[in-house]
């Protein structure tokens, strides 16, 4: 008997593996973090992180030590108890969930007992559990603002999830929009389940919506039957520090709004610390539960639960603060303003009016957050950021990759959250030397080391 002649090393195609693996969205994440380091010499437009030198290191063990003061302080444990709440697996919903519903009290009005959040691995975490729980079968869709974050649609992607598009103005998406897009996918059979959008100084786009079209939006919702998604990574940080909006779930007096927070600009993100209110009550043969009993469920099968560790220090955070994240923000949201000011100045100057009209470039003045995006007179592509980076040594981000069925080609977005101040000059100088070389017909392209779409 002979022995089986080996074959040599497994060989996938890509044929055969899952079809999202194909879709130029899933590169966009892996982009954010690895352009820093593919082009370390570059100004970097282009990551919507936050600024390294507001993380300090320290704050972790104070955090912990605070958090752990308090469990005893306020929570009556002994020392067993700590260690076993710290280091052993822990619930699934996580053990911060009073702090965070208190903060939310304290930030935003919200008011939802601890029992309706899941703390998450990221606000990311988040948006898979919502979209798994809610989705229920081939014909549910979700609408999303056109352009939208690459992170709802890589996650809607990879749950086969179809998407359909909302179109995004100059104050973010409108109510009848809205209902004129659940009603065409209620035409061609489909069931519009859910609507994802961030009010508060959008990725990409930076926009922002007005109280008005926030209320005029739950209202719609309630008449197409629409749950909403409401994402608020960068309500915090407004060019405006005195002025503030409700967030739909402050105004939510229906329950409609499931609500995903993210503790990654506030706090730190290597954290990894999201949340999800959800306060919506589910009936089945059971009775009645919440649906963030439901997303326990699934977040059960997939990351267990949240890193102890990781909510305790967070948890720290907000007890250091009063559980206010607005306080505890106050330094990096004065920096994010001053630099958002320091980012439109230097447009201003390196492309004057009424020169620029002229070229076909224009952009927006957002209220707050991280982002400005620009329309130019060429394509904002892969082999454009290229060029840019070998040639110009800046890096921004291509529009089109957010852009639900295509568009935005010759639309770019900047991003000032991680850029040192000193540099937010020349890095506009560079910009607008590659922007002013791309106009010409002449411009060579070179292809080098392809950058994947990015987000």
């Amino acid at each position: 008997m002979t022995s089986p002649t080996p074959a040599g090393d497994a060989v996938l195609r890509i044929e055969d593996l899952h079809g999202s693996l194909r879709d130029p969205v899933l590169d966009a994440m892996n982009f954010l973090n690895e352009v820093v380091s593919r082009y370390p010499e570059a100004i970097s437009f282009a990551p919507g992180r936050p600024y390294d030198p507001l993380l300090d290191p320290a704050v972790i063990t104070d955090c912990l030590t605070a958090y752990t003061d308090h469990l005893r302080r306020d929570g009556g444990l002994g020392e067993p108890q700590i260690s076993t709440l710290l280091m052993q697996y822990g619930p699934t919903a996580g053990i911060i969930r009073e702090p965070i519903a208190r903060s939310l009290a304290e930030d935003e009005g919200i008011d939802v007992p601890p029992e309706a959040i899941v703390v998450t691995v990221g606000a990311q975490e988040g948006m898979l559990l919502v979209l798994r729980a809610l989705c229920a079968g081939p014909d549910d869709v979700l609408l999303a603002p056109s352009p939208c974050y690459v992170g709802i649609s890589g996650a809607a992607r990879l749950l086969d999830i179809p998407l359909f598009p909302v179109p995004e103005g100059e104050h973010g998406i409108d109510a009848a929009d809205v209902a004129a897009a659940a009603r065409r996918a209620r035409a061609q059979g489909l069931r519009p389940r859910a609507l994802y959008l961030v009010p508060d100084f959008a990725n990409p786009s930076g926009v922002c919506m007005t109280v008005p079209a926030r209320r005029e939006l739950l209202a719609a919702a309630g008449e197409e039957g629409l749950l909403i998604l409401e994402d608020n990574p960068y309500g915090m940080f407004r060019a405006d520090a005195e002025s503030t909006r409700p967030t739909l779930k402050a105004l939510d007096t229906d329950r409609r709004v499931i609500y995903l927070g993210s503790l990654a600009k506030t706090g730190f993100p290597g954290a990894r610390i999201g949340y999800v209110v959800a306060d919506q009550r589910v009936e089945g043969p059971g009775g009645s539960t919440l649906l963030a009993d439901q997303l326990a469920k699934v977040k059960s099968m997939t990351t267990v639960n949240t890193p102890a560790l990781s909510q305790a220090v967070i948890g720290g955070l907000l007890v250091r603060h009063g559980f206010r994240m607005r306080t505890a923000s106050l330094a990096a949201a004065a920096f994010y303003r001053e630099n958002m000011a320091r980012l439109l100045d230097a447009l201003d100057r390196h492309f004057p009016e009424p020169e620029r009209t002229a070229r076909g470039i224009d952009w927006n003045r957002p209220e707050g957050g991280f982002f400005v995006v620009l329309s130019v007179p060429f394509d904002a592509d892969e082999r454009a950021l290229e060029r840019s980076a070998g040639r110009h040594q800046v890096l921004w981000t291509p529009m089109s990759p957010f852009y639900i069925g295509g568009g935005g080609v010759r639309r770019l977005r900047l991003s000032c959250s991680a850029v040192p101040p000193e540099l937010v000059d020349e890095g506009v100088r560079r910009f607008a030397e590659f922007v002013a070389e791309s106009e010409s017909p002449a411009v060579h392209h070179p292809v080098a080391t392809s950058i994947s779409a990015v987000g």
